[in-house]
């Protein structure tokens, strides 16, 4: 399709305007998807809470406000940086497949290339609350009762729901009225409509119970109790295989994160079985190009170079992302600056490397990312999610959340380190990040929420803030590209009011381009960072213009 053609395929609404300022505070910054998550956090930080205290309440209030994206039927990744011994700290919350499926029982049921997108079979064990408790456990101040007190106040009392959000609602409401269960997130059997208030009584009664235990005894409740049993009675019952066992044997990872230089600063990310080492891998292979000298930011030359960087990044990921209780990722030789320079020689300047067929990512996704930074420079940034919109769509019967389909991404080839198995962790989209200046003092927590558009976005935030010094909302207000599947693999999303010349330019290299606007901007992500000046303590935030979001701080 001629460049001038792709321009007739844009959504016709939400108009973007990527108009926003950055948000300066001192003593304590809170940013995320929803304003009335980021005001959770910000009422624990007001309280004396610390950045996994407020983490948690947004986490939380984000599982009331945008059910759609994130809930207690998901998983959940955290990066924490503790600023007095100046160390990033990994938290895995992903949980594991049931140990009774086998690849060779979907095989017998006739099931080929992958799993059913939205198949009870797809549920893993949803690791999300085990993280919350556990984070609280080793970082937080609170109490349950305190953290989790403004998301109470949201599913019993109600909230009006947000513009993105009541359209991500719309889009897959019909995932719900076909769903079990999935009447108990709609209103009259109907997605909300913009402002129209929604109520989550049975959420609110289950955070609640869990509000009145410690860490440890909400964990034991919601693996042990009859919550657990509410689980695993729909997904057996929908064809799934999860047991009471699984869900009782589920705890979180704590892991060493990983990190490549760039341009003199440490970018952190979650090991696997998260994609985070995609992200990596891109910036690696970037360190060994003059980034800012191909010219604006949104020329055909520099975004031609990060996007075949990226490329090459997902060929390696997808061969190496796995539970790494299963699988020892090679991570020291994919991350070591001799491979990234050999990874930047193979990209042609004026060429596409449209073979690089085991680069194209798969399946876009519905996803929160948020991050919190203290009046003592500590650091939380963390993403929580249901993979695809409301995930299965299977609602547990009285629990008020839909359970993730993450599943999906195990690979169905048995010569591949993330086959399908029993009780092993799948191949996980969710990624938070954290960058530190050469002294190891906090320069910013960053994410982009939305499946595999998160290691893309990644590496275009970072590269914008280091490569060319802007601040982080003007990082976030640029426009974007996505590396999406077809047919043929490959093909990328530009975002509308990307130049001509420049979309001419990649066409004549011979990417494959389609042009996305409206609510299909959601395919390019929606994400939030905070910067710390290590002299002033200053904290300079900014928030996804694609998103309902905004950042917050106290002073």
């Amino acid at each position: 399709m001629h460049p001038f053609e792709i321009f007739n395929h844009i959504h016709p609404k939400f108009t973007f305007n990527a108009r926003r300022s950055p948000v300066y505070a001192t003593k304590g910054m809170v940013a995320s998807s929803q304003p009335l998550a980021t005001e959770a956090g910000l009422e624990i930080l007001r309280a004396g809470g610390n950045a996994a205290d407020a983490a948690i309440a947004v986490a939380a209030a984000l599982s009331v406000l945008e059910p759609c994206s994130t809930g207690l039927g998901g998983d959940a990744f955290a990066l924490f940086y503790k600023a007095k011994e100046k160390k990033v700290s990994a938290l895995n919350g992903s949980g594991k497949s049931a140990q009774a499926i086998t690849l060779e029982k979907v095989t017998e049921m006739g099931i080929g290339s992958e799993l059913p997108l939205r198949h009870a079979m797809t549920v893993n064990v949803p690791g999300a609350l085990g993280l919350w408790a556990d984070l609280i456990e080793q970082y937080g101040s609170m109490s349950l009762s305190e953290i989790l007190s403004p998301a109470i106040r949201y599913a019993m009392q109600g909230f009006p729901v947000s513009p993105v959000t009541a359209q991500l609602w719309a889009e897959d409401a019909e995932i719900l009225r076909t769903s079990p269960g999935g009447d108990q997130l709609l209103i009259n059997g109907k997605a909300p409509r913009c402002g129209e208030i929604m109520l989550n009584r049975n959420l609110g009664q289950l955070l609640a119970r869990l509000a009145d235990c410690s860490p440890h005894e909400a964990k034991k409740l919601f693996y042990e109790g009859d919550a657990a049993e509410k689980i695993v009675r729909v997904v057996r019952e929908n064809g799934g295989f999860l047991s009471e066992r699984d869900m009782a044997d589920h705890s979180s990872l704590f892991q060493e994160s990983i990190c490549v230089n760039y341009r003199g600063y440490e970018i952190h990310e979650c090991p696997p079985n998260g994609q985070g080492m995609a992200a990596l891998l891109a910036l690696n292979t970037l360190a060994d190009i003059n980034v800012s000298g191909l010219g604006s930011p949104d020329s055909p030359e520099r975004m031609h170079h990060l996007i075949e960087a990226m490329r090459l990044a997902f060929a390696d990921a997808r061969q190496h992302v796995a539970d790494p209780e299963k699988y020892s990722v090679p991570l020291s030789k994919l991350l070591s600056p001799s491979y990234g320079a050999r990874r930047a020689a193979l990209i042609l300047p004026d060429r596409a490397m449209l073979e690089i067929t085991n680069g194209v990512p798969v399946n876009s996704s519905d996803t929160v990312y948020f991050c919190v930074v203290d009046k003592d420079g500590n650091g939380c940034s963390m993403v929580n999610s249901v993979y695809l919109g409301f995930g299965t769509g299977i609602v547990p019967e009285g629990l008020g959340f839909s359970l993730q389909n993450r599943g999906h991404n195990f690979s169905l080839n048995p010569e591949h380190p993330n086959v399908l198995a029993g009780g092993k962790r799948s191949y996980h989209t969710i990624i938070p990040g954290i960058c530190l200046r050469a002294d190891k003092s906090l320069h910013s927590t960053f994410g982009v929420m939305g499946g595999f558009m998160q290691p893309q976005g990644h590496m275009q935030i970072i590269s914008a803030m280091l490569d060319d010094g802007v601040d982080p909302q003007e990082a976030l207000n640029r426009l974007r590209f996505c590396i999406e599947p077809d047919e043929t693999g490959g093909k990328i999303r530009l975002e509308e009011g990307m130049p001509m010349e420049t979309v001419e330019r990649l066409f004549d290299m011979g990417h494959a381009l389609e042009m996305c606007g409206g609510y299909e901007r959601s395919v390019f992500g929606r994400g939030q960072i905070i910067v710390r000046d290590p002299g002033t303590g200053v904290l300079c935030a900014g928030c996804d213009p694609r998103s309902d979001g905004y950042a917050g701080g106290l002073c």
